[in-house]
């Protein structure tokens, strides 16, 4: 292969792996919509029983947003909770809100660590005081829809295999561009892809912010682990790989706050990438195991995910050296310029259009963020392709010796 038949093939890449992708998340989440959410109630299950429910919140420096977190719980329909507040090593006032919020809910019982040792060994030192069956884990930023609980305790009751749900983060911070920008990818990506990867019948990652658990899948793991960057991509894959079931409930809603400044979300999604970048180095085994199969999917996905990150960028930089020196204009071509463009802004609108329209079940004003989707595509991309490009090396290369401590994105 020349120089011109590889820039003619990752010019191709750089075009059609986003558009398959496209496509295959539209067609994925259409199907889940027709087979799990079509003609469904809005009103919670009607539960046999209800089983406890623990729920967990670690906290590190969340002196501002952990009362609405803890109170969202307090409301919630449930009538089978225990809420416990883990303390991270907070520097700021989190311990005296802490301390009103016991005063206003007695029943309401804490944590406090003296050293921040990371998300992950916050939610272990609290795991063993827990009484309930189905554990739920709760950003301390995020406020629990309250029928939530319900809706993820159905799927433990009526699925024994069922070791985690995932439930569906709402972006409630719209004030920005940046703000207004996320919320549209958390319902014309994120959401697509899980609805997709449901299907398929394994998830690449629960989302962090809430998800439930059974408490046995997760002592069958030995609990988190406190060394991976990502304590929920590297939890979800552990119990995957064990044979565990996660499942994608739309109506487990919570609203969370997201960054809104460049640097939080460059912080995020680096945290994000090498966490992602782990796991397929650490489960690189699920290849000698036929039984792993259904995870082979997700696997190559983000692979190729990875691949075109590096792919999108090395062409930009080629495509910006050959403007300004003249040198290989006539190989290197814009892949988004001309009909290129306009099929990726035609599927890029279609998916928006078709995510918005499925997420306003649950989130009536998503229609307000539709103008603000074009910035996706012409910006984000990079933005994140180059995050994922410079996580690489740190999840490959980082020792897994040290605990992974947390801060906010922002």
């Amino acid at each position: 292969m020349n120089v011109h038949d590889f820039i003619e093939w990752m010019k191709a890449y750089v075009f059609f792996y986003p558009l398959i992708m496209s496509i295959a998340w539209l067609i994925g989440g259409v199907f889940f919509y027709w087979r799990r959410e079509k003609g469904q109630s809005k009103e919670p299950p009607t539960l046999e029983h209800h089983p406890k429910v623990s729920v967990l919140i670690p906290a590190h420096n969340e002196e501002r947003d952990l009362r609405d977190a803890v109170t969202s719980i307090f409301e919630n329909d449930y009538d089978n909770l225990e809420v416990i507040v883990i303390n991270d090593a907070s520097t700021d006032g989190t311990q005296d809100v802490i301390e009103a919020l016991m005063k206003e809910y007695p029943s309401l019982r804490a944590v406090r660590l003296t050293q921040n040792m990371g998300k992950a060994n916050a939610l272990n030192a609290a795991l063993p005081m827990t009484q309930g069956e189905v554990i739920v884990t709760l950003d301390a930023d995020s406020m629990l829809d309250r029928h939530a609980v319900e809706w993820a305790v159905w799927h433990f009751i009526h699925f024994p295999r069922v070791g985690a749900v995932t439930g569906n983060p709402r972006v409630r911070n719209r004030t920005t561009l940046l703000a207004k920008i996320q919320t549209a990818e958390y319902a014309s990506v994120i959401s697509l892809i899980k609805r997709t990867q449901r299907l398929v019948g394994k998830l690449m990652t629960v989302s962090g912010v809430v998800a439930a658990w059974r408490k046995t899948a997760l002592v069958s793991v030995g609990g988190w682990d406190p060394r991976s960057v990502t304590d929920d991509i590297d939890m979800t894959w552990r119990l995957e790989t064990r044979f565990w079931d996660i499942r994608y409930e739309p109506n487990m809603l919570c609203w969370m706050l997201v960054p809104e400044t460049l640097k939080g979300i460059w912080h995020q999604r680096l945290r994000w990438a090498q966490g992602g970048v782990e796991v397929i180095r650490l489960h690189c085994g699920v290849w000698k195991d036929w039984r792993e199969r259904r995870i082979w999917p997700i696997y190559v996905e983000y692979v190729l995910g990875i691949l075109w990150s590096y792919a999108f960028l090395v062409y930009v930089l080629l495509w910006v050296l050959a403007q300004l020196t003249g040198v290989g204009r006539e190989i290197v071509g814009n892949p988004f310029w001309g009909w290129n463009g306009a099929v990726i802004a035609c599927v890029c609108l279609l998916q928006f259009i078709v995510s918005i329209l499925l997420d306003m079940r649950y989130d009536k004003d998503l229609w307000k963020v539709v103008f603000w989707v074009v910035w996706y595509p012409v910006a984000y991309w990079a933005f994140n392709a180059t995050a994922a490009a410079v996580s690489f090396p740190k999840g490959m290369f980082r020792s897994m010796e040290q605990p992974a401590t947390w801060v906010s994105p922002d």
